[in-house]
């Protein structure tokens, strides 16, 4: 059997050239052993990234001394794996080299049985400078390559832009809500693994066939032996065993077991069935001892991604054990811009909070990392399905052999590594580049390609179809053949003529729409420019106060102090929030208003989205907006902050998402009463329709009993607007539409006919009382119509509901809850010292 020793403990590191050695964390890197050993500052605190944009022009180096157990050395064969190196690494063992590294992505295994002893092992890494490292490949070059994101100036750089010459992550060099600290280290787990006679190396369960009734699968067993001869190989799962006679070969060889189980347990996304799970264990005897074995755990489930011709263009969307998916969710970055400061738990709480938010997808953007293992294992859990992009953003890239051959290398290790989450459901090429340069419409795109000859404009774009249009979807091919793949987000469809490339009025592929944001555009457009998958848009939003207190003093609570401006990484981002605030929402009384202001601003815009796509369906059928989460403490377009704290969006997401919603939408004449079923089997319903007035007076009614069909759009009432507002004061007035099922309300949607600055508010008076013995449920009423009632409480933790509207005579119960160490969902706790709060407390509106 496999011997594992890991190489964690007893490392330190110095700058090459130094003499000073200090303590070091591994995994880890550089920033964070020199901010541990208190050698800088917090790179997230005030403005301190710019004083050190020095690190990343140093070469570094790591040592460990480790000893090896006599049961390992008595091991035939002993290798070193390295599964994340950042980036460029010299490594040597016992003061022979051993590796070169250069892809911050692969792994890397090495034999060195010849070079161990029992005691006083030295591995050394040199980590050489990516900014160093990479200067010379621009210069052979001859001409820089796009990189919008690329914050060369902020690094000292001007405009060279590095990033598209090393295989690291892209985000690290700056992008437009993140900060550029270029990091050096050991980002992954170092081990020795020690085997005789054979090791299982790999197992793949390729699934041939999924349906209700039958499931065909096939495991690929990878085995590399020394020894030559018979050996019995078997495989363990779905309350079986497999068994076939083999015959070893020295070298690497892969073996097929087939396996059909009847009815199986089929992996669902959330809310379409439970997220079933297998596990397989294959096992290699020889003599009847077993010498190998490696386990997996895969889900069954049949998934597509479906682009057929209709009668509006063409569809796209993800198909799942044969039901139609609509895929809701957000846009994934890195949590941290020091992915080692990234544990378990804060997997868990970003997995577990867009399961509790209704979410079914999440879009691993390609500018970030391929996730650790973990990632994809609570996805696999919780039925979150995953858009895997591959790791390209926003650049064009170089096209040499030795470039081209590092990305094949790195796309094998990570198909192989992820190819068994039932989780992924498409795998991407890049994101936004084809639509960037616009091969095909010599007046589209940004703008890049008219910057270049056209050789060098054929030279750079023969790079991205090796990269895009051969390697990636070749080496898929290869090792997942059933796998989606779609080379570029966003894109129509892959034609080889201009109408290759995304439109925000598109009838076929996916859609990024950011003419709501960075165009200015009204709310509205949201509800004009949809497509058959919207693969991102957003709004950004200020975190709350506590989480601005963490990077910023009382001196820069300011909307344009340089510390705001500093975590303000959108050009005129701060602008913008101001801007469109002005347009929508009252005026805030003070910044920490303005804070709370602007995630309310936030939410209502990606509630107009939300439910704009949702009501297309099926014409449209997904919603991931961006984004879920940050990276540092910072004004973004997240919906949950740096330390996991929800936004209004997150609560806000919550309720457009709900599985059966309601959503009301008017034009001049009539108002729409919509259904929205993401279900899997139909109900009878019963809507009720209501027309307030802030003081709780009820000026109409209208009760209807709708047949909800599974997974559909309803649109249950069509009211004539001017009936319904008839002698009414139309700033004055909320339509509540309310939808039960068997006594239980399943949604309830407040809609106003005005915006909300032109909203006649009064002060509400809102009362909290504690509804159970341990004061973690509570009744939440006023007394007149309070909007975007906030609730806060001084235990971490969220709320089953907040930033919600409240009116006279319909209290709100809202529970406390927390998520401690391990639990697998969000449970009822004690809030600590609470406020509630609503807008007219946020603004000058007069009471």
């Amino acid at each position: 059997m496999t011997s594992t020793l890991y190489l964690h403990d007893n490392w330190r590191f110095s700058a090459v050239g130094e003499t000073d050695w200090h303590r070091a964390i591994v995994p880890g890197c550089i920033h964070t052993d020199l901010k541990a050993n208190g050698l800088i500052p917090d790179p997230f605190y005030g403005t301190h990234e710019g004083s050190l944009q020095w690190i990343d022009k140093q070469d570094w180096q790591y040592e460990t001394v480790f000893d090896v157990p006599q049961d390992m050395l008595n091991k035939s064969q002993i290798e070193i794996v390295f599964e994340g190196l950042d980036t460029y690494a010299d490594v040597s063992l016992n003061d022979t080299p051993i590796l070169a590294a250069n892809n911050m992505f692969r792994t890397w295994r090495i034999e060195i049985k010849r070079l161990l002893r029992a005691e006083g092992n030295r591995l050394h890494i040199r980590f050489r400078s990516p900014i160093q490292e990479d200067l010379p490949k621009l210069e052979r070059l001859g001409y820089g390559l796009p990189a919008t994101n690329d914050q060369s100036e902020r690094g000292g750089l001007g405009g060279k832009k590095l990033s598209v010459f090393s295989r690291k992550a892209p985000y690290h060099y700056g992008w437009d809500w993140g900060p550029r600290l270029v990091t050096s280290g050991i980002w992954r787990p170092i081990k020795l693994e020690a085997w005789t006679q054979a090791r299982i190396s790999d197992v793949y369960i390729h699934q041939s066939s999924v349906t209700v009734e039958k499931a065909q699968l096939e495991a690929h067993i990878e085995i590399h032996s020394e020894v030559e001869g018979p050996a019995i190989l078997r495989l363990h799962g779905a309350g079986r065993t497999i068994e076939s006679t083999i015959t070893l070969a020295k070298g690497v060889q892969t073996h097929r077991i087939e396996i059909e189980i009847s009815h199986p347990d089929l992996w669902w996304p959330r809310g379409y069935g439970q997220p079933s799970l297998y596990t397989f264990r294959a096992e290699v005897a020889i003599g009847g001892t077993a010498i190998a074995n490696r386990t997996v755990r895969t889900g069954l489930r049949d998934i597509q991604l479906v682009q057929t011709d209709d009668e509006a263009g063409t569809s796209f969307y993800f198909q799942v054990n044969g039901v139609p998916v609509f895929a809701k969710g957000a846009n994934h970055i890195p949590n941290d811009s020091f992915i080692t400061e990234v544990d378990e738990e804060r997997y868990r709480h970003e997995i577990v909070t867009a399961a509790a938010s209704n979410m079914n997808m999440l879009r691993v953007w390609g500018g970030g990392v391929y996730e650790c293992d973990v990632f994809y294992d609570l996805c696999d859990e919780y039925g979150i399905l995953v858009w895997q992009d591959f790791m390209f953003a926003c650049s064009m890239y170089p096209g040499d052999a030795a470039f081209l051959q590092s990305v094949e290398e790195e796309a094998k290790d990570n198909i192989r590594r992820l190819r068994n989450h039932p989780s992924i459901a498409l795998w991407c090429g890049n994101n936004e580049i084809d639509t960037a340069w616009a091969q095909y419409d010599e007046h589209g795109g940004w703008g890049w390609k008219q910057q270049y000859t056209p050789e060098q404009r054929a030279q750079i774009w023969s790079a991205y179809e090796s990269i895009f249009h051969r390697i990636l979807p070749d080496v898929l091919a290869q090792l997942a053949p059933r796998a989606a793949y779609w080379p570029s987000s966003p894109m129509q469809a892959l034609t080889g003529d201009r109408s290759q490339h995304a439109k925000n009025d598109s009838t076929r592929g996916d859609i990024h729409y950011w003419g709501v944001w960075h165009a200015v555009e009204p709310f509205s457009n949201y509800n004009v420019n949809l497509g058959r998958f919207m693969s991102e848009y957003g709004f950004q939003s200020f975190p709350e106060l506590r989480t601005v207190q963490s990077y910023a003093e009382e001196k820069d609570m300011e909307l344009e102090s340089d510390v705001m401006r500093w975590h303000q990484r959108s050009g005129d981002g701060n602008r913008l929030i101001k801007e469109y605030m002005d347009i929508y929402l009252p005026t805030p009384k003070d910044f920490p208003a303005f804070l709370t202001m602007s995630q309310i601003l936030q939410a209502e815009a990606i509630k107009t989205a939300i439910e704009a796509h949702r009501r297309k369906k099926p014409y449209c059928m997904g919603s991931l907006y961006w984004q879920i989460n940050d990276c540092w403490p910072v004004a973004s377009w997240s919906s949950m902050d740096y330390y996991g704290r929800w936004k209004a969006l997150q609560y806000y997401a919550k309720r457009s998402f709900r599985d059966i919603a309601v959503s009301v939408e008017e034009d001049d004449e009539r108002i729409f009463v919509h259904i929205i079923s993401d279900g899997r089997d139909n109900l009878e319903a019963t809507l009720h329709v209501q027309l307030f007035q802030f003081d709780g007076q009820l000026v109409r009614e209208q009760t209807a009993q709708p047949h909800v069909e599974a997974n559909h759009v309803l649109t249950a009432l069509t009211l004539k607007k001017s009936d319904w507002t008839h002698g009414c004061s139309l700033p004055e007035i909320v339509l509540i539409a309310t939808l039960e099922h068997e006594g239980n309300a399943l949604d309830q949607k407040f809609h106003y006919f005005a915006p909300v600055n032109k909203l006649r508010l009064r002060k509400a008076t809102i009362t909290v009382r504690p509804m159970d013995a341990d004061e973690t449920t509570f009744l939440v009423e006023t007394d007149v119509l309070a909007k975007s009632v906030m609730l806060t409480a001084s235990a971490e933790g969220v709320f089953s509901d907040n930033y919600f509207d409240l009116l006279p005579g319909l209290p709100k119960t809202v529970h406390f809850l927390q998520r401690e160490q391990g639990q697998t969902a969000f449970h009822l706790a004690q809030p600590g010292a609470m406020t509630v709060s609503s807008m007219c407390d946020w603004t000058e509106v007069d009471a």
